[in-house]
């Protein structure tokens, strides 16, 4: 016998061998084993039932999840059940998109921005922040005081209180009104120097009515003032 057969014989013993081992050990029965599954009776198929459902953690779907977010936001700025409550939920309908707490800090920005430029008389920015009818009438107050040789010294002190007084949506209209009390000190020179309104030292509060509108078809997010009223 060769080397070659020698090495081919040793092999083939070997692999009896670990094949008898092996049969030994899992070919076996104890009389323990579990009978096989059959996942069509009746009975494994209402346990096997049973155990997916006990892995199974139902979460709210995301459009729910997001409605209930939406009215979170909404409940925090207006009381639950009041009218402005309701105008509000029923304006998320329309848009989705809308944020309570978002447009209200865009409010606020605004509202600084529009009575800081009215001031300092910057048509190009009341051009950006106001409808054509409330900027006209912006512009005519600039040209008046224009005319007369005027100057408004203005610093804005801040917001003590914005709230959403009124909702609605009209057509694809959104329009919210806001109730905003600020401070501002504010004086008015003629073209002299000479104080004719206001008082360059104290602190004035200010209790304005305004109203933003924007179209919900629009490209265009931004918000615009159609409508401005003083309490005072």
């Amino acid at each position: 016998m060769g080397s070659s057969d020698f090495i081919t014989l040793f092999f083939l013993v070997a692999a009896v061998l670990i094949f008898l081992q092996l049969r030994s050990v899992l070919g076996r029965r104890t009389g323990n084993e579990k009978p096989p599954v059959d996942p069509y009776s009746p009975r494994d198929l209402a346990k096997s039932n049973s155990m997916d459902d006990n892995k199974v953690v139902t979460l709210p779907r995301r459009g729910e999840e997001e409605e209930e977010n939406r009215y979170a936001e909404i409940d925090a700025v207006a009381p639950v059940g009041s009218p402005v409550n309701d105008s509000l939920r029923e304006l998320t309908k329309t848009d989705p998109t809308f944020r309570p707490k978002e447009f209200l800090n865009g409010a606020r920005m605004a509202y600084e921005m529009i009575v800081t430029a009215f001031a300092d008389g910057d048509r190009k920015t009341l051009k950006n922040l106001l409808s054509k009818a409330v900027y006209e009438g912006f512009d005519a107050a600039i040209k008046e005081r224009e005319t007369r040789g005027e100057v408004v010294k203005s610093t804005f002190v801040g917001t003590e209180k914005i709230d959403i007084t009124h909702a609605t949506v009209r057509d694809s209209e959104e329009q919210i009104t806001l109730r905003i009390l600020s401070q501002l000190i504010s004086a008015t020179y003629d073209k002299d120097g000479k104080l004719v309104d206001g008082d360059p030292e104290n602190v004035s509060e200010v209790d304005d009515i305004w109203t933003f509108s924007r179209d919900v078809r629009s490209r265009d997010p931004n918000w615009k003032l159609i409508a401005t009223e003083s309490e005072q």
